[in-house]
């Protein structure tokens, strides 16, 4: 890092250009492209998201009135609002969600030992959700949700240990949470941990199958038989540990193994929970807590759609919408990695907020987050009047 660097171009020095040429160039990205590149679009996506932009043309407008410093913050020349709009037109999507997933394998390594959520559970703990953007139908023809209403779905498996997004799918607004999981490349020993939207018997004994593990809620209606009751301690919470089978025909047929019911009440939120898992080693808290964890993906939903610009979009095409979001996930992955690399104590919130107001400012990128102190000076005439009233 050097001082005469502006801080986003600093920021940005995370980044390897050498892997993201390696899916332009498999993807024909800049086929036929002289000035404005797909890593120049990149930088620009990435400003905007760091930035706050609303809008492309608040981008666009921005970075043309510092159209001195374009070069030295790595986004070339040639840029302007046709140019970029053009760019995530027709430019391939999967070149920046290739280079997403190598921003996550790099992550997965330096973030690993960043929480300590979960410390006694070994093995790799994934919570999997999904998170609606509702989108005007009009607009966004292609995202189909309702009659009169379009919406794109953002289906994530979250590391919570890590705290990273490991796996991302972007689906119109129709796709069913559950077919997600047959996207999962499942992984030894792992848990995962999912709500009612992603019950299915067969999917779940897939999980199972691949001696990973599953944690979720069990639905009203689920139809079983006991089999085994354990002893549990009614004073932390736990009412019951129960070994069972499934009664229906298709879902017994579906998975015809013992499951693990546990039924907990939680004192904080006065809520009794219903897990059903297939992990028999674990105590029936730490099954609890593995299922409270699953909230960190939550949290990243929020802080992305809050943080980041993935509610208003910058283009219209499915192409355009799919950078804009991978673009956030890379600037999202950027900041942790940063985090790591520079041991930094503030929160990903504290360091988005600081670069929001320093992006093309000269300094050192340390120096923005050393702690400052205030310095309290006399005035030159500090015996005045005490007026009594």
């Amino acid at each position: 890092m050097f001082a005469e660097k502006y801080v986003f171009a600093q920021v940005t020095s995370f980044l390897s250009a050498y892997d993201f040429n390696k899916y332009v160039d498999h993807y024909q990205g800049n086929y036929k492209v002289q000035h404005f590149t797909c890593w120049h679009q990149l930088m620009c996506m990435m400003f905007g998201q760091l930035s706050n932009c609303d809008s492309l043309t608040d981008l666009v407008v921005g970075l043309t009135a510092q159209q001195s410093k374009l070069y030295h913050l790595g986004m070339g020349s040639g840029l302007s609002k046709s140019n970029l709009a053009h760019a995530n037109e027709h430019r391939d999507w999967r070149i920046f969600a290739e280079f997403a997933y190598t921003l996550i394998a790099e992550a997965k390594i330096i973030c690993r030992n960043n929480s300590d959520v979960l410390p006694k559970i070994k093995g790799n703990v994934y919570a999997i959700d999904s998170t609606t953007v509702d989108l005007c139908l009009e607009v966004f023809w292609w995202a189909k949700f309702r009659k009169q209403k379009g919406a794109v779905k953002i289906h994530t498996q979250f590391d919570v240990k890590a705290n990273i997004p490991t796996f991302i799918d972007i689906t119109d607004g129709l796709s069913h949470d559950v077919n997600f999981l047959d996207q999962i490349i499942y992984e030894t020993g792992a848990y995962y941990v999912a709500d009612k939207a992603y019950i299915d018997f067969d999917r779940l004994f897939t999980i199972h199958e691949a001696d990973a593990y599953f944690v979720t809620r069990a639905k009203e209606n689920m139809n079983y038989r006991r089999v085994y009751s354990a002893r549990v301690n009614k004073k932390k919470g736990v009412k019951c540990d129960q070994t069972i089978l499934l009664n229906n025909y298709k879902s017994a047929k579906e998975y015809p193994e013992k499951i693990r019911r546990i039924k907990y009440y939680d004192k904080e939120t006065d809520n009794e929970f219903d897990f059903i898992t297939n992990n028999f080693r674990l105590s029936a808290l730490n099954i609890s807590l593995l299922y409270k964890n699953r909230w960190s993906v939550e949290l990243f939903f929020k802080w992305i759609k809050q943080h980041l610009r993935i509610k208003s979009f910058w283009g219209y095409s499915e192409n355009a919408v799919r950078i804009q979001i991978y673009s956030a996930i890379i600037s999202y992955l950027t900041i942790s990695i940063m985090k790591e690399k520079m041991m930094l104590h503030q929160s990903n919130y504290e360091i988005l907020q600081i670069l929001n107001f320093s992006l093309i400012d000269k300094m050192p990128i340390q120096q923005l987050f050393q702690p400052s102190y205030l310095q309290y000076v006399k005035e030159q005439n500090c015996n005045q009047l005490i007026l009594n009233l």
